[in-house]
């Protein structure tokens, strides 16, 4: 249940950045940051047309580069004030950033038997856990809903994408983590039903 003290939309919409050329390599980018690759771009124009004649005029972004510069191509295209946000920024992955899991095997060889066993309290060596993201991302729900009229769109990461879809549902955590969140989807949230365009 949403607590009656926050300013969260009742509607909105929900995105991640495009595809990165980390993603391509499989790295961990968490708030370490990789240009947007031909397709990410493509991504986000892709985006912009579908959320075009929605009633969106605010885009609350994440300020991490690939987010960003996704949120910028699609405000551009509605024509809507650009709100940077950071709590919506990705999950910290602390020492593991930049690392592929293998690298991350080699430098952390328990870090993925631990993640398992806890996954959603484990937190990133020297980073973050998405039970202590939560909280994050509940703030940042707020915040865009204070710094928008009508339905925002908020750009964000795969990770982070999970826990705000999770806390406008209602979800528990293990059904936030079982959520996909895939790039080049529009997920819209109306009430607490959830729909993909």
């Amino acid at each position: 249940m949403i607590p009656q003290d926050r300013h969260v939309p009742e509607h909105l919409f929900l995105v991640r950045h495009g595809q990165t050329e980390w993603n391509l390599e499989h790295r961990l980018q968490g708030q370490l940051d990789s240009p947007l690759t031909a397709d990410g771009i493509r991504q986000a124009k892709s985006v912009a047309e579908r959320l075009a004649g929605r009633g969106i005029t605010t885009v609350c972004s994440s300020p991490l580069g690939r987010a960003l510069r996704t949120a910028v191509i699609i405000a551009d295209r509605l024509d809507a004030e650009l709100v940077e946000v950071p709590e919506l920024a990705e999950l910290h992955h602390g020492e593991v950033a930049g690392l592929t899991w293998q690298e991350v095997d080699e430098r952390f060889p328990t870090a993925r038997e631990d993640r398992a066993s806890n996954r959603y309290g484990w937190a990133f060596p020297g980073g973050e856990s998405y039970a202590q993201a939560r909280a994050r991302a509940r703030r940042a729900l707020s915040s865009c809903g204070w710094a928008s009229a009508g339905p925002p769109l908020l750009v964000s990461h795969e990770m982070l994408g999970r826990l705000l879809r999770a806390d406008l549902r209602g979800l528990d955590a293990a059904s936030a983590l079982s959520l996909r969140h895939p790039q080049d989807v529009v997920f819209e949230i109306d009430r607490g039903t959830e729909r993909m365009l």
